[in-house]
């Protein structure tokens, strides 16, 4: 499925998490496992088949900031968990459906995105994610399209760039695997007039040093006006 052709269709300003999440895994993009389901019933039976612990969210096209929504349950143990918060979430305004997620270990957090700037275009973003995106704004933009080159020199400019390097144990941030990300979120920007936004927030570093989304939004520009 065309997910940004369906959404334009359907005078949609955002996909919702999971079409988002579609999208990118569409372009090569790393995401991590998850499912969609309409219930408490099926969220426990994914849960199951993911693995304990997981992360239960609501989405929905209109529910973009998660956390100031309590839309997001994190380290659920148990069916009776999922269950309970299920419920809770299916009756946040807005909320189209669940997503049971994969718990991602790691302690590093990026964030990857792309912008229209009025003048330049696409504008590929990369810097700290997570909680720390606003309150340090540590990012750096480049123009797409991006080489690979343009990719690694954004990494080095951040002012947090030891994050990349060993940390606590763990290795590196595979930056080949990180490059392809931002090369990519480039191409999406520039295959495709309709995308107004893309916001990668977090990229989760697994243990192993590989980066993976774990939440995505992706906005959606308003169709050209039909002359009357």
């Amino acid at each position: 499925m065309d997910w940004i052709t369906a959404a334009v269709e359907a005078g949609k300003s955002a996909l919702n998490e999971y079409e988002a999440k579609r999208l990118l895994e569409g372009y090569g993009i790393p995401v991590c496992r998850e499912a969609w389901v309409p219930d408490g019933k099926a969220a426990a039976r994914s849960a199951k088949e993911i693995g304990y612990p997981v992360v239960l969210k609501a989405a929905g096209g209109r529910i973009q900031h998660k956390t100031e929504l309590g839309a997001v349950s994190l380290n659920l143990k148990s069916d009776k968990e999922v269950r309970e918060e299920a419920g809770r979430l299916l009756a946040i305004a807005g909320c189209e459906g669940l997503i049971v997620q994969e718990m991602v270990h790691g302690d590093r957090e990026l964030v990857c995105g792309l912008t229209r700037d009025p003048q330049f275009g696409p504008c590929v973003m990369f810097g700290l994610g997570g909680i720390f995106t606003e309150l340090i704004e540590d990012v750096v933009f480049r123009v797409a399209p991006l080489t690979t080159a343009d990719a690694l020199e954004m990494m080095k400019e951040i002012r947090t760039t030891k994050v990349l390097q060993p940390f606590r144990g763990q290795p590196p941030v595979n930056l080949d695997a990180l490059a392809r990300i931002l090369v990519t979120v480039g191409q999406i920007g520039c295959d495709c007039g309709h995308v107004k936004e893309i916001d990668m927030n977090p990229i989760k570093i697994r243990i192993d040093g590989s980066p993976v989304a774990v939440d995505a939004l992706v906005a959606i520009q308003d169709p050209p006006a039909v002359p009357l």
